[in-house]
């Protein structure tokens, strides 16, 4: 590893960004996952489901939803 970081998708990223600590609905091309979004990197997220943190990749996320809180 060169240590030189490409943000592929800055608008994604942003996104995401925008919805940290918040429950979000995520479709990867493996399935999908709800829970809360704990942490946005440029390279992966990090969703957390029933106390246990999920890692995906940001190359793998088909689409991202927040969820209300009701």
């Amino acid at each position: 590893m060169n240590g030189n970081w490409k943000l592929s998708d800055p608008y994604v990223y942003e996104s995401l960004k925008s919805l940290q600590n918040q429950s979000i609905a995520v479709q990867t091309i493996r399935g999908s996952l709800r829970g809360t979004l704990k942490t946005v990197m440029p390279d992966h997220i990090v969703v957390e489901m029933g106390g246990s943190p999920f890692y995906v990749r940001t190359e793998q996320i088909i689409w991202i939803q927040p969820i209300k809180e009701s």
